[in-house]
């Protein structure tokens, strides 16, 4: 998306980390701040409010193939995942590639975590949980398989359903964080046979500070936030309702996008030929497996994330170095280095992730600046 220019256009090449606002979003939200009542009262304004809530939970939920039932909103992502690792299980199988609030959120619970090995192109392979699960010499108790639905630095799609299918048949629950799915490729959760999934309006094109976490079949969930009886008492405090209705406006615009996706993955493939046409020591991420139809890893050897971020930042172009729920830092990714990408690789890959409004000719602006780029860095070396 091209943004206000300052002294020249800027392109907007960083979709993962957050999407631009939606228009539909941004009105919705307006028109949700001149509702007067609390939705958890029992007159006409109230009511209203209650209303709102209501249809923005069926919209949220037809994004996903979920039961309106089965949607419980909440601040975003972040406490989504939180609140199913805090679900007093006795184990948790994961990946060192998960996003960090799953990890951060596991490793603080009480659970035993079982690390599942990634293969050297990004994917899990179910065979490997098999093993886990069928040669661990301790009783898993109630157990947990989380695994992120695609990564939001690689792009790279996991097997979810397969591993889905697998725990299932053993009496494990699954977790999937789909932040990056939702609204790029179809998400369907009975498809994918999992139990919990978190998702975030921010990456939407909805407003940032509020997600849900689909309880798949009545799943349990623990109560993070106690107090009133709001989300059917899963989750207490009075709702978000602009951004509430902000979210939902953003579900059903992404919704209908999905069917348009293959423009994105064309000029995805398009930057991603010539780039490599250009620079042969370019390397993609991810090339050779199922990815995100907007993402790409490109590393630069030679040329650091950091230098590479600046220089692009300079020239009008916003794109990333690892996750930027991270602080803002630009450094070594544990996703890469969890999939055994090479350090010197590591530490230059960046990820250009495009939208919706992406054009041709933002592509052909960044290959131009490209072109300048790795010129300049072949003159420094």
């Amino acid at each position: 998306m091209t943004l206000a220019p300052t002294s020249f256009a800027r392109t907007y090449f960083d979709w993962n980390a957050t999407a631009p606002l939606r228009p539909v979003a941004k009105a919705a939200m307006i028109a949700a701040l001149d509702l007067v009542g609390n939705p958890s009262s029992v007159h006409a304004e109230g009511r209203k409010a209650r209303a709102l809530v209501n249809e923005a939970r069926e919209a949220v939920a037809a994004l996903v193939g979920a039961a309106s039932a089965d949607v419980v909103f909440m601040s975003g992502a972040t406490e989504a995942n939180a609140t199913v690792m805090a679900g007093g299980w006795d184990t948790i199988f994961t990946s060192e590639m998960e996003h960090e609030s799953v990890l951060h959120a596991a490793k603080a619970s009480h659970a035993r975590i079982v690390e599942i090995a990634v293969g050297s192109d990004g994917v899990i392979d179910p065979g490997t949980i098999a093993d886990e699960v069928m040669c661990g010499h301790q009783p898993l108790g109630r157990a947990l398989i989380t695994l992120q639905h695609a990564n939001n630095e690689t792009g790279i799609v996991q097997p979810v359903a397969n591993v889905a299918a697998f725990a299932r048949a053993h009496g494990i629950a699954t977790h999937t964080d789909a932040v990056q799915t939702c609204g790029r490729i179809a998400v369907d959760v009975d498809t994918l046979g999992i139990d919990y999934l978190s998702l975030s309006a921010h990456k939407l094109g909805g407003p940032k500070g509020i997600g849900a976490l689909i309880l798949r079949n009545g799943a349990p969930l623990p109560n993070l936030l106690i107090g009133g009886g709001q989300e059917r008492r899963r989750r207490a405090g009075t709702e978000n309702i602009p951004g509430i209705a902000g979210f939902a406006a953003a579900a059903v615009a992404a919704k209908a996008e999905i069917a348009t996706i293959d423009r994105q993955r064309r000029l995805r493939d398009h930057l991603e030929h010539q780039i490599r046409t250009m620079t042969s020591t370019a390397t993609i991420i991810g090339r050779d497996v199922e990815r995100l139809p907007n993402t790409t890893c490109l590393a630069l050897p030679g040329c650091s994330a950091e230098t590479l971020v600046i220089k692009l930042d300079l020239a009008g172009f916003a794109v990333s170095a690892g996750s930027a729920c991270s602080s803002g830092k630009v450094g070594s990714s544990h996703v890469l280095r969890a999939i055994g990408v090479r350090p010197d690789l590591a530490r230059a890959a960046v990820r250009i992730s495009i939208g919706s409004s992406t054009t041709d000719d933002d592509i052909a602006r960044f290959l131009s600046t490209w072109t300048e780029l790795t010129r300049t860095v072949a003159k420094a070396a």
